[in-house]
């Protein structure tokens, strides 16, 4: 048998694979990762497993959760900028955990890259090590994966896997919820990491409008206010449970505000929130008055401003709220939770009301 190619040597970089550009990202990344540690981590980076010592807990659970970021993705390789998704893919799985009480403890990333290209990864491990500065977990490791002849050379893909914990006794949930507790929104800063498929529709294909183009609404470019970091409210809501009574968190992600409420409020009880409480952010009026989307539409794809939900305890409401307001975290009352009727048909929340100028 002969081939054309008999004196050619074969190699994993003309496959499309440098090994030389990975350990060059891993140099790169060293500076960052350093910055989001904590205490309790062993070892140190590159090493096979990331080690963190547990510490001492009474009835430790451990939370976990993994996400993504979704279509926001597009926007950021469109820009060419790429060290603030990784504050996104942080957000998504920390304030997952916050939820049921669990503090985050580290994060461990995926980066898959058509090319390594080690300044864009190092790019993208930027903003994931200022999540978790934010957050106040470690960046205990992680992998950057290339695939050449799946991924083009400039696309890339991130996803990441948070741990928590929490005391049994503290764990926070439906079960705690009770009728007349008090339901206070946390705003959100823009779309966060949520509906971006439908955005780019209509904003970029349907209005044709451009990620570079100024938007006087938004008193800036289109794509600076698409690429606008997901709030962390972990660190928040932490804060908040530990002098208050709070029963449980709602983060507001993909299905909205009522969608997600759902999942936390127990049957035979009803979340009841009204619109007339909040004006959504520039971002969500423009989206639905260029693409003519309905109100419903929006309130199921979109955050439509309202990011984190605390519901706490009557007595509480006050301090609550001056909590957060003390944080720097725009905050109101959204709502009250109420005994299911007839009329509800099942529902466990429901959105009154209609927004100011909607």
């Amino acid at each position: 048998m002969t081939t054309d190619h008999a004196d050619e040597s074969v190699s994993y970089e003309a496959a499309g694979v440098s090994i030389e550009a990975g350990d060059q990202a891993v140099e790169l990344i060293k500076t960052h990762a350093k910055r989001a540690t904590r205490p309790e981590v062993r070892g140190g980076l590159g090493g096979f497993a990331g080690l963190f010592a547990l510490g001492k807990y009474r009835q430790p659970l451990l939370a976990a959760g993994s996400d993504g970021v979704g279509t926001k993705l597009a926007v950021a390789q469109a820009m060419d900028v790429h060290n603030t998704i990784g504050i996104d893919l942080v957000a998504m799985c920390v304030d997952d955990l916050v939820v049921c009480g669990a503090e985050p403890l580290f994060l461990q990333d995926y980066i898959a890259v058509g090319k390594v290209v080690p300044e864009k990864v190092a790019q993208i491990v930027e903003g994931i090590a200022e999540g978790c500065v934010q957050a106040g977990c470690a960046l205990l490791g992680g992998e950057t994966a290339e695939h050449p002849g799946v991924m083009d050379p400039n696309e890339y893909d991130v996803s990441a896997t948070a741990v928590g914990v929490v005391e049994a006794d503290e764990l926070l949930g439906p079960d705690r919820v009770r009728e007349g507790d008090v339901i206070i929104g946390m705003a959100s800063s823009g779309l966060h990491s949520n509906g971006y498929s439908l955005a780019r529709y209509v904003l970029l294909e349907r209005a044709g409008l451009t990620l570079e183009g100024h938007v006087e609404e938004l008193g800036r470019t289109l794509g600076e206010e698409l690429l606008e970091p997901t709030r962390i409210y972990a660190l928040d809501c932490l804060a908040l449970a530990a002098e208050c009574e709070v029963r449980t968190f709602c983060h507001v992600t993909g299905g909205g505000l009522v969608g997600n409420m759902e999942r936390i409020i127990p049957e035979g009880k009803v979340a009841e929130m009204y619109r007339t409480t909040w004006n959504p952010p520039q971002i969500f009026r423009t989206i639905r008055a260029v693409g003519k989307v309905p109100d419903v539409e929006m309130e199921k794809t979109f955050n439509k401003g309202v990011g984190m939900v605390a519901v706490v305890a009557p007595e509480d409401r006050d301090r609550a709220l001056a909590m957060l307001t003390a944080r720097h975290v725009d905050c109101w009352e959204l709502g009250v939770v109420r005994a299911a009727t007839p009329d509800d048909e099942g529902a466990r929340a429901t959105l009154l009301g209609a927004h100011p100028g909607f």
